[in-house]
């Protein structure tokens, strides 16, 4: 499935806090913890927790999330579907990173381990 720009404007003017309930809620709902979302953000993004309740509060869209966050340089490792979407042919930045984030949200509703979520080994 081809990304638009319709669709690559949707994802960057999308406020984190209207997603983040539902985040939580996913996880949650599969038995995980608000921590272990927060661990995941925490490592793609290289917010810490206040500055992920930061950005909540002030209502940022996904454009100004990550254009403050700092990428964790195994990123590029997140790959697969997710939302009909294969991460890795995304052609524009911003939607593949918001992608990389709920690859991560659906890997850990899903039950696999954080050591495979977080890429580490």
């Amino acid at each position: 499935m081809k990304v638009t720009p319709e669709h690559n404007a949707r994802i960057a003017n999308m406020t984190f806090a209207a997603v983040y309930p539902h985040y939580v809620n996913k996880v949650e709902k599969k038995g995980r913890t608000q921590e272990e979302l927060h661990e995941a953000i925490r490592w793609l993004t290289g917010f810490t927790d206040a500055e992920i309740q930061t950005m909540i509060d002030e209502k940022v869209t996904f454009k100004t999330f990550f254009d403050k966050a700092q990428l964790h340089p195994n990123a590029h490792l997140i790959k697969g579907v997710i939302c009909g979407y294969r991460i890795e042919e995304i052609d524009n930045d911003l939607t593949r990173q918001a992608r990389y984030l709920d690859k991560l949200v659906d890997e850990l509703a899903r039950g696999r381990k954080m050591e495979k979520i977080l890429r580490v080994g």
